[in-house]
């Protein structure tokens, strides 16, 4: 089946961006419940209410199959929320893993399917932030609450937005900052991972931490100087 398949692009023709966003969530939200339960379903059900409600700035007539994937990572990482406070093993690496692996698929599918938008990768860089924050908190029992910055930055840049007007410019796209959130999320799953010794885990972290603080630092330089 062609990714290119209504079946996969969710091409409900008549109802509004929102309609198309509340239906898909909604879809998303009941197998969340059936896979996970409440906690984990309630949780994404408060977030992707947020996203239904941006999504009137969506341009395209069809949802798409990047945005069911953007959903997805979603959904997974509200089932990772409703495990905080407890210690991560085997079955949350799985779910992180699986979390990751929808990356970079998404903007694929969009690409490959004319479906590129605003909307489109701000949607996905949320999830990536709200990804990093709940492995974050995931993984500070085992490591200590500094493996935070690992979690927090994309939240930090929003206040320093807040009060610097300038770093709310649009970026150009970069490989270097694709390539560090990756190795963000990766960071965090070894830190979670029963199999990855504490002493390797913190040297990933501490890796993943700097290469963070560059590419911020790096994006923050070059807003500034054009401002």
């Amino acid at each position: 089946m062609s990714l290119r398949d209504p079946a996969f692009a969710f091409g409900l023709s008549h109802p509004g961006p929102r309609v198309r966003f509340a239906a898909a969530g909604a879809g998303m939200a009941a197998a969340l419940w059936f896979a996970g339960g409440v906690v984990p379903a309630a949780i994404f059900a408060a977030v992707a209410s947020v996203v239904v409600a941006g999504a009137s700035r969506y341009p395209h007539p069809r949802i798409g199959f990047c945005n069911v994937l953007t959903f997805a990572r979603l959904a997974l990482a509200c089932l990772l929320a409703s495990r905080i406070g407890d210690e991560p093993g085997w079955p949350e690496v799985f779910v992180a893993v699986a979390a990751l692996a929808t990356d970079g698929f998404d903007g694929w599918a969009a690409r490959r399917t004319g479906l590129i938008s605003r909307f489109g990768a701000r949607f996905d860089m949320e999830v990536d932030s709200g990804l990093a924050l709940v492995l974050a908190c995931l993984a500070a029992g085992r490591l200590g609450g500094w493996v935070m910055v690992l979690g927090v930055m994309r939240y930090l840049w929003l206040a320093a937005a807040s009060l610097v007007p300038r770093l709310n410019g649009t970026l150009p796209d970069s490989m270097a900052r694709k390539t560090v959130c990756v190795i963000q999320i990766a960071a965090l799953i070894a830190a979670i991972c029963p199999a990855v010794p504490p002493l390797a885990a913190i040297a990933a972290a501490s890796f993943a931490g700097l290469l963070l603080i560059w590419s911020f630092g790096r994006d923050a330089l070059w807003l500034l100087r054009r401002g």
